[in-house]
């Protein structure tokens, strides 16, 4: 009997598949790049941001799985409980170390749409331009993400 897909299998196959998808609706090829998580997040999300900046309706698929994937790597990057980053409606992380909260609201919260995440994880927008823009909503002292933005940088 064949050894059961781990997690971490299960959500790169759901990236490829996300990728390949938002590729096909851009009227590009499939994604024939290196099959490690790094590359085909970005090229996912670089993806999502070229049907948003076309004008097109990104695919559903496509933004969740490079959001969560952006979220996750932020939060390997960036260790602790006293922030929370909300991308609504596909995910949410604790980052950045400090006070840890157990109920209710987070001492510190950065909320933010889906297209302007992905453009500050790869260095599309700037973290000071989307806060004067009002296009991120930041509270608390630790809700500076500039440190750790772009994730890729030059991606």
């Amino acid at each position: 009997m064949p050894a059961r897909p781990t997690a971490a299998q299960r959500r790169q196959a759901a990236l490829r598949t996300a990728l390949d998808a938002q590729l096909a609706a851009l009227g590009r090829p499939a994604y024939d790049g290196p099959d490690s998580p790094s590359p085909m997040l970005t090229a996912c999300a670089r993806a999502v941001l070229d049907a948003h900046d076309a004008g097109l309706r990104p695919e559903r698929a496509a933004v969740r799985a490079a959001v969560r994937g952006t979220l996750d790597e932020l939060a390997a990057r960036a260790p602790g409980h006293s922030l929370e980053v909300r991308v609504p409606p596909f995910g949410a992380v604790q980052v950045i170390e400090g006070p840890r909260h157990t109920r209710g609201t987070p001492p510190g919260v950065v909320e933010t749409s889906p297209e302007v995440w992905l453009g500050l994880a790869l260095g599309r927008a700037d973290w000071a331009g989307a806060l004067a823009a009002h296009r991120v909503s930041a509270s608390g002292e630790r809700a500076d993400l500039s440190p750790y933005l772009p994730l890729w940088p030059g991606a």
